[in-house]
C-alpha cells in the first residue's frame, strides 16, 4: 500500500460568522491525483490556503510526511516540500520563464545555486516551456501562462503540488494537454491535489475525489463514485 504523505485531522478555519472550514479530515497517498470539487464558496481555494499555510488554522492538525506542519509558515513547507500554484499566475513579468524557476527553486524550495541549472532544465522540459524558456514572462500565452504557473511550483522539488483550477479559459485540447501534463508530474513521483471546476477534467485525470460544500466533504472515493452521489447531485443539480 502507498504511504501516507498528508494526514488533514478536523480542520476548520471561520472568517467572522463564515464558517469555511468545518472540521474537514482526508488522507492523501504518495503518487495519488486527488481531485476536489465544490460549487463557488464552498471553500475549496481556502482549504488550500490552510494545507500551503497562508491562511491559518482555528483548529485541527495537519501531518505532512509524518510530521506535525500545523504551525509552521508557509514559506517553510515550501521548503519541506509542500508547493501550490494559483489560479490566477502571477509571475514576475518583467524576467524570464527561466529566471522566473530559478528564484521559485533558490528562495522557495531552498536550492543551492549549483543544483538549480540542471534541476530547471528538466522541470522546463517536463512541462513543455522549451520553447519560451528565455521569453518574457508577462508575454506568455494562457496555456503558456498555465503551464508556468506549474512549473514555478515544481521548481521547488516539492514531494505533493496543490493545483488551483489551471483548467479555468483553456480549450478542451488544451486541458486533454493539462491532463497529461498532471499525469506526467504524478509519473514522474510528485502526489497532486487538484482544484477544478470542470467535472469532465476531475473524471478523467484523478484517482480519487472530494467533495466540498459548505466547508465539509460531503462525499469522497472513486470520480465515478463521487459524481454520483445522492449529496454531490442535490449540491450541482438540485435533486
Amino acid at each position: 500500500m502507498a504511504e501516507m504523505i498528508l494526514n488533514v485531522d478536523c480542520i476548520s478555519k471561520s472568517f467572522g460568522a463564515l464558517c469555511v472550514a468545518d472540521e474537514i479530515s482526508f488522507q492523501v497517498y504518495s503518487g495519488e491525483v486527488v481531485g476536489i470539487i465544490g460549487p463557488n464558496g464552498a471553500g475549496k481555494t481556502t482549504l488550500f490556503g490552510l494545507l500551503s499555510g497562508s491562511v491559518a488554522l482555528d483548529g485541527g492538525t495537519i501531518e505532512f510526511k509524518g510530521k506535525d506542519i500545523t504551525n509552521v509558515p508557509a514559506y517553510k513547507r515550501a521548503r519541506v516540500g509542500l508547493a501550490r500554484t494559483y489560479q490566477v499566475p502571477k509571475p514576475f513579468t518583467h524576467m524570464t520563464v527561466d529566471e522566473n524557476l530559478e528564484v521559485a527553486a533558490l528562495f522557495g524550495g531552498g536550492l543551492e545555486r549549483e543544483e538549480c541549472s540542471d534541476w530547471i532544465s528538466q522541470v522546463v522540459e517536463l512541462t513543455g516551456l522549451e520553447d519560451v524558456r528565455w521569453k518574457l514572462a508577462g508575454r506568455l500565452p494562457l496555456l503558456s501562462r498555465k503551464r508556468h504557473e506549474l512549473a514555478r511550483a515544481l521548481a521547488t522539488r516539492p514531494n505533493i503540488i496543490l493545483v488551483d483550477e489551471v483548467a479555468a479559459g483553456l480549450t478542451d485540447a488544451e486541458v486533454d494537454e493539462f491532463i497529461s501534463l498532471i499525469h506526467a508530474v504524478r509519473d514522474s513521483g510528485i502526489t497532486v491535489i487538484w482544484i477544478e471546476h470542470v467535472m469532465k477534467t476531475m473524471l478523467s485525470a484523478t484517482d480519487r475525489l472530494l467533495a466540498l460544500a459548505g466547508g465539509q466533504i460531503i462525499s469522497s472515493g472513486s470520480p465515478t463514485d463521487v459524481v454520483e452521489s445522492k449529496e454531490v447531485r442535490r449540491v450541482y443539480l438540485g435533486v
